[in-house]
């Protein structure tokens, strides 16, 4: 299914079916709006398991779900009438790519977005829009452009051919436009703390370490996959040239010795997102030092991610390198979404 996907370019319609029936794309979503309404942890848990099992399908769902993380922030009225749909599905871009001219009752919107994936199968776009009022800009108290995300219907935006990269090919990760598309009022939302819509502990979140902590799981779960496949790879190789001992000695060590690494560099991630939770559920508020910890653990994480399956990587042959086999596939998955910016640093 995994090639298919990568043929079609987007989700097929078995694995979007699943993500259906599952609620996959409503993770963060309350019950009462007919999803999961999981705990953080549990979010990340589920989102490294997809991972494991194919990046573009967790991809897709991670960040699909994390726009419909959203919901949190949008005006009540506009979330019943969006959540009726069984099939509702946002994707966005945090790029602020357009303007939102107020003028009367309307707000006017021009601009476009990249990378919104899932965008083949969203029924709803999210875009970043700096404020104009009457053609000016509006400015804060500091005198910058005041920004708000607005909610777009698919019909509304043009979807842009923008998604050639060499892995998470079946995200779909397009671009998309919108012209002179007038909306009313309350499809405009902040996302901050103190405007969130639904009582719950889950959308005062802060959006940072959220983002870091849903990216890395994805990318611990593409990593330990990908080992598995090496060692897979190794050891059919060895059925054929016979490695002697000292080989097959360095590299079950090397192995042991990454694998023992992520190993408790994932607990420590784990028990970081946790202490944070709950603070947040207890106190209703994260401390910054624990911030600041979820925020060093996700990179650390990241960052040795990367290195295990670099230090891995030549044992696989050139089973790795052969164009369509599974062990390809993750590692270009794996090569392009550990790119994103929020966790190349170790700090």
């Amino acid at each position: 299914m995994a090639a298919k996907a990568e043929s079609l370019g987007y989700l097929p319609d078995e694995w979007l079916q699943y993500i259906y029936d599952e609620k996959l794309f409503k993770l963060f979503v309350p019950k009462r709006f007919n999803g999961l309404g999981l705990g953080f942890t549990d979010v990340l848990r589920k989102e490294e398991k997809l991972a494991g099992l194919d990046g573009s399908l967790a991809w897709t769902v991670t960040l699909c779900a994390g726009a419909m993380w959203f919901i949190g922030f949008l005006a009540p009225s506009l979330s019943e009438e969006v959540f009726a749909d069984e099939k509702v599905c946002f994707a966005g871009s945090g790029f602020v790519g357009g303007t939102a001219n107020l003028v009367g009752d309307k707000y006017l919107i021009n601009g476009s977005w990249t990378y919104a994936s899932g965008a083949l199968h969203a029924t709803h776009f999210t875009a970043n829009c700096e404020i104009l009022e009457h053609g000016k800009p509006v400015l804060d108290a500091k005198g910058k452009a005041v920004v708000k995300a607005f909610l777009l219907k698919k019909q509304e935006v043009t979807i842009l051919d923008g998604w050639s990269y060499m892995g998470m090919i079946a995200t779909g990760s397009h671009s998309f436009k919108t012209k002179n598309t007038a909306v009313p009022l309350n499809r405009a939302f902040e996302i901050l703390p103190d405007k969130t819509k639904i009582d719950d502990p889950i959308y005062k979140y802060p959006f940072r370490q959220l983002a870091e902590s849903t990216l890395v799981a994805n990318i611990l779960g593409l990593s330990l996959r990908f080992l598995e496949l090496v060692d897979e790879c190794f050891y059919i190789r060895n059925q054929k040239r016979k490695y002697d001992q000292d080989h097959l000695a360095y590299y079950e060590a090397l192995k042991t010795d990454w694998g023992n690494r992520l190993q408790s560099l994932k607990t420590q991630f784990y028990d970081s997102v946790e202490q944070s939770w709950q603070q947040l559920k207890n106190e209703n508020q994260i401390s910054d030092d624990t911030l600041a910890l979820v925020s060093k653990n996700s990179r650390t994480l990241a960052v040795n991610c990367r290195d295990a399956c670099s230090k891995l990587h030549p044992f696989s042959g050139l089973e790795a390198a052969k164009n369509h086999t599974a062990i390809n596939r993750v590692w270009r998955d794996l090569n392009t979404v550990s790119q994103h910016a929020l966790l190349i640093f170790p700090f």
